[in-house]
């Protein structure tokens, strides 16, 4: 565990440094508030502060104060450390934001039972957190295949075409099903199938950027975004994604399983106006086309793939005939 100690005297941080140090900690020390400041607002700042009050410029109580009115994760745990007993002055640190508060001189004792205590407080913070971090994938990732869920990925979806909109960019859209999936369920089983559609996950994150999303559409079907894309870009990682696939069989079970898919693409660049329904209807017309096409294929939205998906959409909204 990494403490800072923050004093300006320097006989008192080199006697709080030889304890600490003597107890198995690893000490960071600060010759004032303003340098201890900028230690904690460090990316590997220590989780324990030990904070003298009375210091030039940034006193103990300032450095309180900045790092809670910021409210940084990981917490840190401040123990105040001062020659004032009174009582005022004790509600003033703690609710300045420290954690606890001893009073100079101190017994090494007490000082290490309350550390202790610090750091069984940090333990169940991080506790804490690695718990909702973990709620927090179950809700948006797929649990089989650990991408993007369905409404996850709709979202980025959605959130990346006002985007591009707003920004005037593009972005690719892949729909991508795995050819004759239900033949490799009826014929190794379900976990066969489960192992194939974990494969195939695995193939195109490793191809796609970090940046880019791949999410669990439905079933055995998936969507890629690839922000920046215009139809080229789109094309050439779409077949990236397809030729990932036929390189060789995945490894299963219950034996070598060959996989191929077809993928429909879409450059929202070319139809800015559209909105994620209509994007998602080119993308599934274009996968169809592929499919139709002999399967094992790349397919790219045309116009009209655009205009069917607006006559429908049209259909769709237009009043019936009038009843008698």
């Amino acid at each position: 565990m990494k403490i800072l100690i923050a004093d300006d005297e320097p006989l008192s941080r080199r006697v709080l440094q030889g304890l600490l140090s003597k107890w198995g900690y690893e000490v960071v020390c600060a010759e004032d508030g303003s340098a201890a400041w900028q230690i904690l607002q460090s990316p590997q700042a220590p989780r324990i502060a030990l904070l003298d009050w009375m210091m030039p410029g940034l006193n103990g109580v300032d450095v309180c104060r900045e790092l809670r009115n910021q409210h940084p994760e990981p917490y840190t745990y401040i123990l105040l450390i001062s020659a004032m007993d009174a009582k005022d002055k004790i509600v003033e640190g703690l609710e300045s934001g420290a954690d606890d508060y001893l009073t100079k001189p101190f017994h090494p004792q007490e000082l290490k039972a309350r550390l202790r205590v610090g750091i069984r407080l940090l333990e169940l913070e991080d506790t804490l957190i690695h718990a909702r971090e973990a709620m927090r994938f179950k809700a948006t990732h797929d649990l089989l295949t650990d991408v993007w869920n369905r409404g996850a990925v709709l979202e980025i979806l959605d959130r990346e075409i006002t985007r591009c909109r707003r920004e005037c960019t593009s972005l690719g859209v892949l729909m991508i099903d795995l050819d004759h999936f239900k033949a490799v369920n009826d014929t190794y089983g379900h976990l066969t199938g489960d192992s194939v559609l974990r494969e195939v996950s695995r193939r195109m994150l490793a191809e796609i950027r970090t940046y880019d999303s791949l999410g669990r559409y439905g079933g055995e079907e998936f969507l890629v975004l690839l922000p920046g894309c215009q139809t080229a870009d789109t094309a050439r990682k779409a077949e990236q994604l397809r030729a990932s696939m036929i390189e060789h069989p995945i490894d299963t079970p219950a034996g070598p399983v060959a996989v191929t898919i077809s993928v429909g693409g879409v450059s929202v660049a070319n139809w800015p106006s559209d909105d994620i329904n209509q994007v998602l209807q080119m993308a599934d017309a274009a996968m169809y086309r592929a499919k139709n096409g002999g399967r094992n294929h790349v397919v790219m939205a045309d116009t009209s793939d655009h205009e069917n998906t607006h006559k429908a959409a049209l259909e769709y909204s237009s009043p019936g005939p009038a009843q008698d």
